[in-house]
């Protein structure tokens, strides 16, 4: 009889472990996401402001209001990962992407294809889907700070390239950059069409600066 009380008990445990971690996370305010559509115009976002403004946009539209939007795109004045604030950002379903700049930066975030969701929660396509959108704008290094490559700081949507990151983690090779959730390659061209080519679609990362 002890021994199933104690069994009992511990089950008991486990359970309410489970709802309180699934509590916790449903409680957590969405302050990462990927734009579930870009603006329409290639990587011409209007700039980072045109971008920031189509992250809030799109945030409100999903009901996350009264938190400050900001994309996660570098340009030659400014570096990405000073512009995200300093987390913890998680997604749409309460789940922890990285409790700070460092954290996403040094290969412990939780970027990925399960937990890379839009602003309504849901997954972007990968590596295999058709079409493919792993391609996400950043115009960064690694480390988050500005790289060469960023389709005239978001105002063109004709020549030029811009870095961009995989989100689900998968490339070509079997490499750093393959499975970089921020810089991976330079997009073939800054049009729709040519971002596209590449396997992308004019997305990009959003996060809570507040």
């Amino acid at each position: 009889m002890l021994l199933k009380r104690t069994l009992a008990g511990a089950v008991f445990a486990a359970g309410l472990a489970t709802s309180v971690s699934l509590a916790l996370a449903q409680e957590a305010p969405m302050t990462f996401f990927i734009t579930s559509a870009g603006p329409g115009n290639g990587a011409d976002l209007g700039g980072v402001s045109g971008a920031d403004a189509h992250c809030a946009a799109l945030a409100s539209a999903a009901g996350a209001d009264g938190l400050t939007w900001r994309a996660y795109l570098s340009t030659s004045g400014e570096n990405a990962r000073d512009r995200i604030g300093s987390g913890p950002w998680h997604n749409a379903k309460g789940e922890l992407i990285a409790t700070d700049v460092a954290t996403l930066h040094g290969g412990d975030n939780a970027i990925s294809k399960q937990t890379g969701l839009t602003e309504t929660g849901e997954q972007v396509n990968g590596r295999g889907d058709s079409p493919n959108r792993h391609d996400i704008l950043t115009g960064s290094n690694a480390d988050g700070t500005a790289a060469a490559e960023t389709c005239a700081d978001w105002t063109s949507s004709g020549e030029g390239s811009a870095i961009v990151g995989h989100h689900d983690r998968m490339g070509l090779r079997d490499d750093a950059p393959s499975k970089s959730w921020n810089s991976s390659h330079p997009s073939r061209g800054c049009s729709q069409s040519g971002l596209q080519g590449t396997g992308g679609d004019g997305l990009f990362y959003c996060f809570a600066a507040n």
